[in-house]
């Protein structure tokens, strides 16, 4: 896939309408009864955790669109315990890539919420069940990507948005795209941290026992490296994330 296409396609996902709700809005002035427009699932799977070997944990996950607006949703549960802790997570985007809305809560009761306000982003957290909320601030921009612990599913979406922004050209048929960085909300740790992207290139990776071509990125920030796989002949979708100071593999089910 040419680079252009690639950035068309990526942009696409997160940053403009989808095709699909046009059409459905195009053919809907010819009734006079207009249909909603069409829900398009643009992703949706699970990822294995795996610690040292041990599956420790799935995340469940669906990218759908409409009117152009892109909803992430997650669910994180725990393979050990009857009294394990089990997440969910919703991550709304506007069609310009702007944060319209941040959820994410857990069984034991605490909960939070991430919001424009004014030009800049607010937190509202709830420790626990009943407790009174408390607000914290944040200056920065709605277009943050939000980057909150366990969800690796929002890591596939800052790479589409990297791939959709990084300055790209082919040469000698390799793609080559300049590093970006990114300052992102860790809404769980309450805190904003700066990334940075970058293209490494093709590798032949084993998933499962099975070999595939897949496209590296390494994401970086301060005292974390990871490493990313996205299978660029099938919609560029997440496939493998390696986190090797923790020993902590994530593979697509």
């Amino acid at each position: 896939m040419k680079v252009e296409t690639l950035t068309r396609w990526a942009a696409t996902i997160v940053l403009s309408c989808s095709l699909a709700s046009f059409a459905s809005a195009s053919s809907g002035d010819k009734k006079d009864k207009p249909k909603p427009p069409a829900v398009q699932v643009v992703d949706s799977g699970s990822f294995g955790i795996f610690v040292k070997g041990q599956r420790v944990a799935t995340e469940t996950f669906r990218i759908e669109q409409e009117n152009g607006n892109s909803v992430i949703k997650s669910q994180l549960k725990e393979t050990d315990g009857a009294d394990s802790v089990n997440q969910k997570s919703e991550l709304q985007i506007s069609a310009k890539g702007e944060l319209l809305r941040y959820e994410w809560s857990q069984t034991t009761g605490s909960s939070l919420s991430v919001f424009p306000d004014n030009d800049f982003l607010k937190e509202r957290i709830i420790t626990s069940a009943g407790a009174k909320p408390v607000e914290q601030p944040f200056l920065l921009p709605s277009t943050s990507p939000i980057l909150d612990n366990n969800f690796f599913i929002q890591r596939e979406v800052l790479a589409w948005k990297y791939l959709a922004v990084a300055p790209c050209n082919d040469q000698n048929g390799k793609r080559h795209c300049e590093t970006a960085d990114f300052g992102t909300l860790v809404p769980q740790a309450r805190s904003s941290i700066s990334v940075r992207m970058e293209l490494v290139g093709k590798e032949k990776v084993s998933i499962r026992g099975t070999e595939h071509e897949l496209l590296r990125l390494d994401l970086h920030g301060e005292g974390f490296d990871w490493n990313l796989w996205l299978d660029e002949h099938d919609q560029f979708k997440l496939m493998r994330v390696a986190i090797p100071a923790d020993n902590t593999e994530v593979v697509r089910d």
